[in-house]
């Protein structure tokens, strides 16, 4: 009878097992450059993921001053001195994503290794930088589009990663964040009626400076705001001739940059990579073939 129940078992676990996905291969950190966290009710797994494209800290346009701190920030925290968590926040479409990425082009082979970690799997963060803490290499771990609800409390384990613990991060990891706004859960008109004056001076209620303290635990705040009609032009001159060649920049395009922009109702990196790929397409669509 036992070995009857013994054997039912196991076929009742290969069943299981072959319903179960199949597993990723292990990230390996000699070859990998960036990887996925997902995670699962036992902890969370590493997926490697190629790099979504070529894009470099050179190719944007408009956010020099950004570009420099970030890079600066980085470079340090790759060397093994002080470096801060940084949040980019701002307009959309303006630059903040797709400088993490070129910041990982452009100082992969420094050393540096990204970690995407979408809000849902926040929960998980913690099991995760425990893992990292014992390893050789210098991870940057990046949360995209960061913002939460006022009912969510994945935030809470964002927060106590980033300042909240005894321990606090390892040495070899750092935060990156990006979002459409500087303060990452919802302020409303409720929590500002707590605010109040003490001898001239401004106090916020305790709702606000829960909500601002998130925040506050980046060290480094880079803002990204909507592109003047020239950084505009400038990225769409630029885009334009990195996927036309140096002499598909002309008036007529430009005429139609400045069209696109004012249909669209936005001046931004995003709108400029969109329209050079709309003229570059159609250009090469009516040109005649030899």
């Amino acid at each position: 009878m036992d070995g009857d129940l013994a054997l039912r078992l196991s076929r009742l676990l290969d069943r299981v097992e072959g319903w179960l996905p199949e597993q990723p291969p292990a990230v390996d950190w000699a070859r990998d450059v960036a990887a996925l966290w997902q995670s699962h009710p036992l902890g969370g797994q590493l997926v490697a993921v190629s790099s979504r494209d070529g894009v470099r800290l050179d190719d944007l346009i408009g956010v020099e001053r950004q570009k420099r701190a970030l890079l600066e920030n980085t470079r340090a925290f790759l060397k093994g001195y002080p470096a801060n968590h940084a949040l980019l926040w701002g307009a959309r479409g303006s630059g903040k994503s797709s400088m993490v990425r070129a910041l990982l082009n452009t100082l992969s082979g420094e050393g540096l290794r990204l970690i995407q970690v979408d809000r849902h799997d926040l929960v998980a963060l913690p099991i995760l930088v425990q893992r990292l803490r014992d390893r050789s290499e210098r991870f940057v771990v990046y949360c995209d589009d960061l913002s939460f609800e006022g009912s969510d409390d994945a935030y809470k384990a964002l927060k106590s990663v980033l300042d909240g613990t005894l321990t606090g991060p390892p040495d070899n990891v750092l935060l990156y964040a990006t979002s459409n706004r500087r303060h990452l859960l919802p302020e409303s008109m409720a929590d500002n009626q707590e605010t109040h004056l003490v001898d001239g001076e401004l106090h916020h209620g305790d709702a606000v400076e829960e909500k601002i303290s998130l925040s506050d635990r980046f060290g480094l705040w880079l803002a990204f705001h909507p592109f003047d009609q020239q950084s505009y032009l400038e990225a769409c001159r630029h885009w334009v001739s990195h996927l036309g060649g140096d002499d598909a920049w002309s008036e007529a395009a430009r005429a139609e940059a400045v069209r696109y922009a004012t249909l669209r109702g936005v001046r931004s990196g995003r709108a400029a990579w969109q329209f050079a790929c709309q003229w570059v397409g159609s250009q090469s669509i009516q040109r005649p073939t030899e």
